[in-house]
């Protein structure tokens, strides 16, 4: 696999990464909304072309991670950023309270089996990083998955970042390009949008009590986020922590992303050999001359 694109949001390999320092606005100097809209319209027709070239390639895939908190702006940033791309080339899949048929396998089961084919592009809202992270927060969860032996809660994450380390880079080596997102928008602009939903009827339906009350543990998830993104950010599956408080940057800021990511892949449409290329002329010909 080529080296991860290099973007300022970069999350370091290291385990530098440190959540109090992660931008969640864009910079002072960035780009008007009209730019922006211009650049995320070029990034997605950039998107699209490069889709086609990986689906006629088709020796990689590309696995979309998208993991944040509430109101942060998954969907409409996966929408966004898949809009305008062939949908026969893209499949995404949606990871909520695990079912009971997910209990009875080990954690990474039902993603894996949710994994683009070569040559497609899989988008996974929220993910196996579920498992170290709101498991993480609310350890009560554990009881559902009856581990023989779960041990100290130290220990399990550890494992878990393990396992997962072990997934990606076993994806990576196997020709899926892993590309994982930590859109990071502010408790104070989170407050602003569960606001919005309120005041809107339209949104009404987006709202629950459950979303306020995951507020109030706040500093446990930015505390799990911080671990996790470091513990797995590594070339073969790096993470990028996308400044989420303002959404037209964001957008802009995934979709430049993947389009680096892909163009540093080596894809090509496949030649055809002399023979091949003597029978499409004769196919041609015979096209020619019906009557």
């Amino acid at each position: 696999m080529p080296e991860p694109y290099a973007s300022p949001y970069l999350v370091p390999f290291d385990g530098s990464f440190k959540v109090t320092t992660a931008a969640t606005r864009p910079p002072d100097d960035g780009p008007s909304k009209k730019r922006l809209k211009k650049r995320l319209a070029e990034c997605v027709a950039r998107f699209d072309a490069l889709q086609r070239l990986l689906y006629a390639d088709n020796r990689y895939a590309l696995l979309l991670v998208f993991q944040a908190m509430d109101a942060a702006g998954k969907d409409g940033t996966i929408r966004a950023v898949t809009s305008g791309v062939n949908p026969a080339g893209f499949q995404v899949s949606s990871f909520k309270a695990p079912s009971d048929q997910e209990l009875e396998h080990d954690f990474l089961w039902r993603t894996s089996r949710q994994l683009p084919e070569r040559g497609r592009v899989g988008v996974f809202n929220r993910s196996y990083y579920e498992e170290v992270l709101v498991v993480r927060v609310h350890p009560e969860f554990l009881a559902a998955q009856r581990l023989p032996e779960p041990g100290a809660p130290g220990a399990l994450w550890k494992r878990r970042f393990a396992s997962i380390r072990d997934h990606e880079h076993h994806l990576a080596a196997n020709g899926t390009v892993v590309i994982k997102f930590w859109l990071n928008v502010s408790k104070a602009e989170q407050a602003r949008r569960f606001m919005s939903r309120i005041d809107e009827p339209d949104k009404n339906w987006k709202f629950s009590v459950r979303d306020v009350e995951e507020r109030g543990h706040w500093k446990r998830y930015m505390a799990a986020y911080e671990a996790a993104l470091n513990a797995t950010s590594r070339p073969a599956a790096p993470w990028y922590a996308i400044p989420a408080d303002d959404k037209p940057y964001m957008r802009w800021a995934v979709v430049d992303i993947i389009v680096g990511t892909l163009k540093r892949l080596p894809l090509a449409y496949p030649e055809l050999d002399p023979a091949q290329r003597e029978q499409l002329s004769d196919l041609r010909q015979r096209l020619e001359n019906e009557p």
